[in-house]
């Protein structure tokens, strides 16, 4: 396979444009959630249950569409963020445990206090720390 400086420049465009999409849509996230998202359990349903079916049902497929997309991106030779694309889409999906899985994730200090500096940046309130986390 030839590479031309084109196909190079290609790759290097796609591999940056991923990294930055990735990371300011995980900016995003995080800014934009409750401070009591990792504490409470039960999340808020949309009252109408078409509403909600259609949310779960559009959530999980994008969530499967980015594991499959970071899958793809993590083969040695193809530009892009893999494991960062697959965690983003992880978090999307529903399964059993995630919630707790989320909570033992957040209950580290480290990652708990780099959220809470991103998110005093913004000027938003920090985020609770899960009930078994760091008091």
């Amino acid at each position: 396979m030839h590479l031309t400086p084109w196909t190079i420049a290609g790759a290097v465009l796609l591999f940056v444009g991923t990294t930055v999409f990735t990371l300011l849509v995980g900016l995003f996230v995080v800014v934009r959630l409750p401070p009591d998202y990792f504490v409470t359990p039960r999340r808020p349903r949309p009252r109408h249950p078409l509403k909600h079916a259609t949310i779960v049902v559009l959530k999980n497929l994008a969530g499967f569409a980015l594991v499959a997309v970071g899958i793809a991106l993590s083969v040695p030779g193809v530009p892009g963020q893999g494991l960062l694309t697959i965690l983003v889409g992880v978090l999307l999906i529903d399964f059993p445990g995630k919630f707790r899985l989320e909570q033992r994730v957040i209950g580290r200090p480290l990652i708990l206090a780099a959220l809470n500096r991103i998110r005093a940046r913004r000027g938003h309130p920090p985020l609770l720390p899960p009930p078994d986390g760091p008091s």
